[in-house]
């Protein structure tokens, strides 16, 4: 047989192993999509992860929501105002009803915010900047802030609403402990307000939902029906959309990219994303978890190993050969350059500097460098896993010996929840450009009420994280926009992550289906209109 043939062949058995071969035609308003991870959990409280928000986001909705240009514009509220500079108040939208048939309040709202601010929340930190939620009446709702909040609204439009009468019913009043495996109710079912309602889930394989006949808002799409099923496998996903068992695919991979272009029937919708992607390092513990390191030590925290494993990156052959061309180097660390206010000091790499690494290595007492694993998803962002074995053999090159561990998202986010990694990649991002919602839950030292949550490595520096704290509370804007720029430096400088590059992202989709691109890689079914 030859290549041609058996390429046909292999994309034919997996297609029939993921269940797709001999699938009827999907009907005209029948959107079947897929992408090579799976959302997390129903329970949209639990996981802040951008698939799985997305997946809730089609169920769930917030007071504030985003339009195609991602502004922020009312959703089941209609109208807001600040009445002082520690009080907002909201207006909610008459006539709103949940799945279920029960009517929306404010007690829902406040109940809604509260379970936001749980433990076991990780949209506590949002939840939490938004202060306490207090009915005034049935469709009134008062937020009373603990602090001035600069990013108030954008804060609000992180908060999915729940009922309270559904979770008190099914038993689901907190969100649920996913890094710990814990599952509820609220894993497998939802109850929301939005255009669509989860008809069946099953985590792995497929995931339902149908059109919700009475939500308030216009549809301005056609798709009564979606099909959503994970496909890991970058040929595979390709293979289904070419054949037109699939109708759209959000995570083609770019080396395919190209052939997309010119495949009949397929169409390419591209832009960039406000995300991006590095490696953090264990900075907290004197001993790595991961690793056989002379002396038995944690070089992570010597800044001269991270300048050296930073200086080690070709970040340049990165973006043309293996992301072909579908990423934008950085040495920043927010999703967009705007939440840097474009600071040169920021922005600009290290450049790649093999006898400079090697040097820092020997300097630092690592003159035959180390070992360490590198932690690593192999289906949630562009290449990851690629990346990871990418850089290892770039490492490779100046002593560093590095063991790529990749797993799926299911897995991966709970491990790195634990502090169970010496190594590890991550992208951060969404439809906020302001710094704020980098520096507190991602790069802060760690603290209470989310924190510095996903500070994964344990990274403490008092002088960042002082800056940082200023700038949430502060209401000038220029003032603002200098600590956050002092905030930023003081972080590059220290080197505390090594920053790779923001995505482009494109999207597949058959040549009659016709999709919103969102920044944030968000995909609004009730935008989406089949022809």
């Amino acid at each position: 047989m030859t290549r041609r043939h058996l390429a046909a062949l292999a994309a034919i058995l997996a297609l029939a192993a993921a269940g797709l071969v001999g699938a009827p035609p999907a009907a005209a308003q029948t959107l079947r999509w897929a992408s090579q991870g799976d959302p997390q959990t129903m329970d949209p409280h639990s996981q802040n992860e951008s698939m799985t928000n997305m997946m809730n986001g089609q169920v769930y909705e917030t007071l504030v929501r985003r339009d195609k240009a991602l502004n922020l514009v009312p959703g089941l509220a209609t109208a807001w105002q600040q009445t002082g500079p520690l009080v907002w108040r909201f207006t909610l939208r008459q006539g709103v009803r949940f799945h279920d048939g029960r009517p929306l309040s404010a007690d829902d709202v406040v109940f809604s915010v509260e379970r936001a601010q749980a433990p076991t929340s990780q949209i506590a930190v949002y939840a939490n900047a938004a202060g306490k939620a207090v009915a005034v009446d049935a469709q009134t709702v008062e937020f009373r802030l603990p602090a001035v909040n600069p990013i108030f609204l954008e804060h609000v439009a992180a908060l999915w609403i729940m009922s309270r009468a559904w979770a008190v019913e099914h038993k689901v009043e907190r969100p649920l402990d996913f890094k710990n495996k814990e599952e509820s109710h609220a894993s497998f079912n939802a109850n929301g307000t939005g255009p669509y309602m989860l008809v069946s889930r099953a985590p792995g394989i497929k995931t339902a939902y149908k059109r919700n006949p009475a939500w308030w808002d216009r549809h301005e799409g056609n798709v009564q029906e979606i099909v959503f099923n994970p496909i890991a496998n970058d040929a595979t996903r390709l293979a289904a959309l070419v054949s037109g068992e699939i109708d759209f695919v959000l995570d083609p991979s770019p080396r395919d990219v190209p052939r997309l272009r010119t495949t009949a029937g397929v169409k390419v919708i591209e832009g960039p994303e406000n995300r991006v992607v590095f490696i953090g390092m264990d900075q907290g513990r004197d001993t790595l978890l991961y690793g056989k390191v002379p002396g038995d030590r944690n070089p992570f925290k010597d800044l001269r190993v991270r300048q050296a494993l930073y200086h080690a990156v070709d970040i340049e052959a990165m973006r043309d050969k293996l992301m072909n061309g579908l990423s934008v180097p950085t040495g920043g660390v927010t999703p967009s350059p705007i939440g840097a206010h474009h600071d040169r000091e920021v922005e600009t790499r290290l450049p790649h500097d093999l006898d400079r690494a090697r040097a820092l290595l020997r300097d630092a007492g690592y003159p035959d460098g180390f070992e360490v694993t590198l932690d690593c998803p192999n289906n949630r962002y562009i290449n990851d896993e690629r990346i990871c074995i990418t850089l290892a053999g770039m490492w490779a090159k100046i002593g560093v010996k590095v063991k790529v561990n990749a797993m799926p998202r299911a897995t991966y986010f709970p491990k790195l929840d634990k502090l169970d990694t010496s190594m590890y990649m991550l992208g951060w991002g969404g439809a906020v450009t302001d710094a704020e919602t980098t520096l507190t839950p991602l790069l802060r030292n760690r603290g209470d009420k989310g924190v510095g949550y996903y500070n994964y490595g344990d990274v403490r520096n008092d002088t960042f994280d002082a800056l940082a704290a200023k700038s949430s509370v502060e209401a000038d804007p220029a003032r603002r926009k200098e600590l956050v720029i002092a905030a930023l430096r003081e972080y590059t400088r220290n080197v505390h992550v090594l920053p790779l590059h923001r995505q482009m992202i494109p999207w597949a989709a058959r040549s009659q289906v016709d999709v919103v691109h969102r920044a944030d890689n968000w995909l609004e079914v009730a935008w989406v209109r089949m022809r």
